[in-house]
């Protein structure tokens, strides 16, 4: 009865099911090095118009989205890092871009720090668990200097994507 009551506390992890690999959901032409913009607001709005290629009637509406979640509690996670995202029905899946830019950007964050790398998600409430794993798999990936380091190094978006899928190698050993 012990064992079996022992087992039991690990049934809610279930339905997390297997690791989110970030180089899965954010390919290359979901990156941008660098991003052109040098304020905060510029900066959301040129990773939502990347996120939406194409779809451009949609922007003012996942920007206000991101925007109104910045107002609520800013993502600036520190560590030159920022992971702004909301939740938005005009996007029917978990949707990822990132980019880097060449000069800091005054952003509000943990350690008071400005942003170089951003992460920038958007998802329907329906996928609020992708979500959440997404957000910590990033957390998770660039509180780690020499990954950091190597992302912002990055002259292209290839080079980006190449530099994730080893940092992420690397975590799964």
């Amino acid at each position: 009865m012990h064992a079996e009551s022992k087992l039991t506390i690990f049934k809610p992890l279930r339905h997390l099911g297997p690791i989110v690999r970030l180089a899965d959901v954010l390919t290359p032409s979901r990156i941008r090095v660098p991003l052109q913009a040098r304020n905060k607001e510029g900066v959301l709005r040129e990773l939502v118009e990347l996120l939406l290629a194409g779809n451009g009637g949609a922007v003012d509406e996942v920007l206000a989205a991101v925007l109104e979640r910045e107002r609520q509690f800013p993502t600036g996670i520190g560590y030159g890092v920022a992971v702004p995202h909301g939740k938005t029905p005009v996007v029917t899946s978990l949707q990822v871009v990132a980019g880097t830019t060449t000069a800091p950007v005054p952003y509000e964050t943990l350690d008071g720090e400005p942003v170089r790398l951003f992460f920038l998600l958007a998802a329907p409430e329906s996928q609020a668990g992708a979500h959440v794993k997404v957000l910590s798999r990033i957390s998770r990936l660039v509180r780690r200097e020499p990954v950091r380091a190597r992302l912002l190094q990055a002259r292209t978006a290839e080079e980006f994507h190449r530099s994730l899928v080893e940092a992420e190698g690397v975590e799964g050993r």
